[in-house]
């Protein structure tokens, strides 16, 4: 009987373990696809999503931004800042999360303007 149970938990791993397996290999061909489909920029940008746990458009919608102006960024930032801060009465959690925002958008912003360099530097070779 114990035997019998042996068997029955082990295929009950392998049936699960493969599910898994193929499960995973399909989250990373749709990841590569997704980053594919956002051109050069994509794989730094999904880096930098990763690197810090926010995406762009979380980013954006925390700092109340609809494009990446550096500009409107710094002003929406300095705002929520100030509101939020601690002595004021703030949320130290909301600071937090409004620097966060404005580190994913800078970065954003820099992966941007490496990008048209990086691609002048390959038509030239």
């Amino acid at each position: 009987m114990a035997k019998y149970l042996a068997q029955i938990v082990v295929v009950g791993v392998q049936v699960v373990g493969r599910a898994f397996a193929r499960a995973l290999r399909q989250e990373f061909a749709a990841s590569q696809a997704a980053a594919e489909a956002r051109g050069g920029a994509g794989k730094q940008s999904a880096a930098a999503s990763s690197f810090t746990g926010m995406t762009v458009q979380e980013a954006q919608q925390i700092l109340n931004v609809s494009t990446l102006k550096p500009e409107e960024i710094q002003i929406n930032y300095e705002h929520l800042f100030k509101v939020n801060d601690k002595a004021a009465g703030g949320s130290f959690y909301l600071q937090s999360k409004v620097v966060r925002a404005k580190e994913r958008l800078d970065e954003e912003l820099k992966i941007q303007k490496q990008d048209p360099l990086e691609q002048k530097q390959q038509q030239q070779t």
